[in-house]
């Protein structure tokens, strides 16, 4: 079923696994206001947008042209300081639990704008391309916070007095498969098909050694099948985890299934983030990866329709 109308029911243990999981995600976002807030952060802002422009549609290329005029009279550095205390108010309100609510539809909007701006709505969308990009994923994430109990326990503000009642998960799970839907077009282009592996080739360039080592294992196992046979179940495997979140079947396995994958692709395709120097992650707006985001939302997902539950509705059981 697509999408369940039966009521929904948290339980104790999953309203304490959701603020869990709004503190780990509140983790993320202090670990990335530290990384922005330097000078090679600040003074490399508007040049993270320019950045973005080359290879892009002309209607975007219009689009961040504006932007960067914007940036340009209001000051970059003034608007690149502005988006560090914007993380850090973010992060302290999902580490503590305060203006939960208010704090996470700011983070949408800004999410949002991240991706639009240094993100480039992803783009641009070229041979090898694979993802929609980074930030519209902490966009969902936020969602996923909206719209489950996430503010009842774990909170220096007290328990929410109207906590989420609606079935905004169900559209977290649907939004979710569209993100891994658009990623799986991509995966079945020949660019990527032929020249998967490439992937984890570039990903250890400037790495710690011992990620380097980890990443070289896994392409050296993967290089016995070839590219185009890693490609192709790469491709496969991202076509099952859209449809099953896109149609709501057998979640019991794949929802599991799909978290591992999102962490194998985050320690090896995107070298577990880095490399990590001071301002690099702000600038691309990526913080600290991509496919660990897609971690949390697996989480979300899991604890809403597999963990604790108190009744037995939960679709694709």
């Amino acid at each position: 079923m697509m999408f369940d109308r039966r009521p929904l029911r948290y339980s104790p243990d999953q309203e304490l696994a959701f603020a869990m999981l709004r503190i780990l995600f509140g983790v993320i976002w202090t670990l990335n206001a530290v990384i922005e807030a330097n000078a090679p952060y600040v003074n490399g802002f508007l040049g993270s947008i320019v950045k973005r422009m080359k290879g892009q549609p002309h209607v975007i290329v219009a689009y961040l042209s504006s932007v960067i005029h914007a940036v340009t009279l209001a000051g970059p550095q003034h608007v690149a300081i502005v988006t560090v205390i914007l993380d850090a108010l973010l992060a302290l309100s999902l580490l503590s639990g305060v203006a939960l609510r208010p704090m996470a539809w700011v983070g949408v909007v800004y999410s949002l704008l991240l991706w639009s701006t240094v993100g480039g709505f992803g783009g641009p969308y070229t041979a090898g391309a694979t993802d929609p990009g980074t930030a519209i994923v902490y966009a969902l994430v936020f969602i996923a916070v909206l719209s489950v109990p996430a503010g009842q326990r774990l909170t220096l503000a007290g328990p929410q007095a109207n906590p989420p009642t609606t079935r905004g998960i169900e559209v977290v799970r649907i939004l979710f498969g569209l993100l891994w839907a658009f990623d799986t077009f991509w995966k079945w282009q020949p660019d990527f098909l032929h020249g998967s592996l490439s992937y984890l080739v570039s990903s250890e360039v400037g790495q710690p050694a011992w990620i380097a080592h980890y990443i070289a294992f896994f392409v050296q196992i993967m290089g016995v099948a070839g590219p185009l046979a890693f490609g192709i179940f790469a491709a496969a495997a991202e076509t099952v985890l859209a449809l099953s979140l896109l149609a709501g079947f057998a979640q019991k396995w794949i929802l599991p299934a799909g978290l591992l994958y999102s962490f194998g692709l985050w320690t090896t395709a995107e070298g577990w983030g880095g490399p990590y120097a001071l301002g690099s992650t702000g600038n691309r707006g990526d913080m600290l990866g991509t496919a660990n985001i897609y971690v949390i939302v697996y989480l979300f997902l899991i604890v809403a329709y597999l963990y604790g539950r108190t009744d037995r509705g939960r679709p694709g059981a």
